[in-house]
């Protein structure tokens, strides 16, 4: 099976000037750009993606491109396009592989309406998943690497994806977005780590994105099972603490991370309940990423 990885950079380049399908989990993506950046960006943390049948039909048709007029040539920007029309404002070209995975995050959050979809990271060990919501600053990208790069299967870093009809997680295995001091401390955790190109001065601050594991990818048609919802807090030379959460109480801050809670009505109500009671809520505070991997690891053993 071809994967994006395996075409030399010419033939990576030919072929997203066209269009590449793309298939994250259950969603296919036909994504294009003429744009270097993006494509290098694309084959290094797509690398182990197959290059999917065009035949068919895409959920998602995507395409970054240079502005037309001035902008195109003096301080140059992009716009993200989706069917055809711009939903956002254009950012710097500099910026361009960053605005194509904020794009197609939001393609899902704001369509797939077929599934609860809540803002959180979800990892599996042992056949056992962990839900990881964050809330800014709370530290739950930088956890989300560490645990995918100790052999976790990283399922998704910024969307959970739950089945409507039996509540299993839908993987995605897309990059990991890490932010600020965080891709320096992932850079420490593991000199392996593979990384795109780093986007300056963003409305998030310094952003780059992670490739994720081989396995993880190739477990990508592999759904999983809820076990634990983990609420992470990060805080400066805090102590590595797991305390039990409320059920009432995670309830309430699963729903106020769920993209399409309200939409759903009674359905995404209930969906969540089944979440929540399926599995184990903690509160988790930490500051030493040994500490917590040593802890996450007993907590699926």
């Amino acid at each position: 099976m071809l994967t994006l990885g395996a075409l030399g950079p010419d033939e990576c380049r030919e072929r997203l000037a066209r269009g590449v399908t793309l298939a994250t989990g259950p969603f296919r993506y036909r994504v294009q750009t003429p744009l270097a950046s993006v494509a290098q960006n694309l084959a290094t943390l797509y690398a182990d993606f197959p290059v999917g049948d065009d035949a068919g039909l895409r959920d998602f048709h995507v395409r970054v491109d240079r502005v037309d007029g001035a902008r195109r040539w003096w301080r140059p920007q992009v716009n993200f396009w989706f069917d055809g029309w711009t939903p956002f404002k254009p950012l710097q070209d500099d910026h361009a592989f960053a605005m194509l995975e904020w794009g197609m995050n939001w393609c899902v959050a704001a369509h797939a309406h077929h599934y609860l979809l809540l803002h959180a990271a979800v990892l599996e060990r042992h056949g056992r998943c962990v839900i990881l919501p964050g809330d800014p600053g709370a530290g739950k990208s930088t956890l989300t690497a560490a645990l995918m790069l100790s052999g976790w299967r990283l399922l998704s870093d910024e969307l959970t994806v739950i089945d409507r009809d039996d509540g299993a997680l839908w993987p995605l295995a897309r990059p990991v977005s890490l932010k600020n001091r965080s891709i320096e401390v992932i850079r420490a955790f593991d000199a392996g780590a593979v990384f795109g190109t780093v986007a300056d001065e963003t409305h998030k601050g310094t952003v780059c994105h992670l490739r994720p594991s081989a396995d993880s990818v190739a477990r990508i048609a592999e759904r999983g099972q809820p076990a634990h919802i983990v609420f992470p807090r990060w805080q400066a030379g805090a102590p590595t603490v797991l305390t039990p959460r409320s059920k009432a109480d995670a309830f309430m801050h699963v729903a106020t991370h769920a993209f399409n809670y309200s939409l759903l009505g009674r359905l995404g109500f209930d969906l969540t309940a089944a979440l929540v009671d399926r599995c184990d809520c903690w509160d988790f505070g930490y500051s030493q990423l040994p500490e917590a991997l040593r802890t996450f690891e007993g907590l699926v053993s």
